[in-house]
């Protein structure tokens, strides 16, 4: 079962009226035909090959993603960006790792929203206030325009909190085990 790093956005929101939904909707696509994106694609490789190292250091696997707004439909059904996550974590296979120890670092731009997704692996030996930590920093850093070195520190966080609890062992292949893409997903 997957666990909230931080408090489910969904409880005790009162459902938004259908306009507050469409308003919600043209605010996402404004944004998102308005802003410049936040992942490019030099930004892309450099991340892809600090979680290659990474990874290379503990069993664990990472994944991030970066949205620039909602699917429609998830918008019109009133759904989160935490509900977002937790189905990409489905769909990114981050919580099929052999240890349950995958973890996903989701950025929605359009809404500013941080939600990083940890197995129940990587939950059980951890704490709610270490994820919150992480995304903490990483909303500082975004909201200061340093993009690139908000995300390396997230992944370097993730990276130590699955080294400590998740280490490789010494004869282990770097390769060995990379059961979930490493180049960070940005659409869209």
């Amino acid at each position: 079962m997957v666990e909230s790093s931080h408090k489910q956005a969904s409880q005790g929101r009162a459902q938004r009226t259908w306009l507050q939904r469409w308003q919600r909707r043209i605010g996402q696509r404004w944004y998102a035909l308005t802003q410049p994106r936040l992942m490019q694609a030099a930004m892309q490789q450099e991340l892809a090959a600090q979680i290659i190292a990474s990874e290379a250091q503990h069993q664990g696997q990472i994944a991030v993603y970066v949205e620039r707004e909602l699917p429609g439909h998830y918008v019109l059904a009133d759904q989160t960006a935490r509900e977002r996550a937790v189905v990409l974590f489905g769909k990114l296979g981050v919580w099929d790792t052999e240890f349950n120890n995958g973890v996903l670092i989701y950025l929605l731009e359009a809404e500013h929203a941080i939600e990083i997704v940890a197995d129940r692996g990587v939950l059980a030996c951890t704490h709610e206030a270490d994820w919150a930590a992480i995304a903490d920093k990483l909303g500082q850093l975004l909201q200061t325009g340093q993009v690139a070195l908000g995300l390396q520190l997230a992944i370097a966080e993730v990276s130590a909190l699955l080294r400590l609890h998740f280490p490789r062992a010494a004869d282990a292949p770097a390769g060995l085990g990379n059961e979930v893409p490493d180049l960070p997903g940005a659409w869209d």
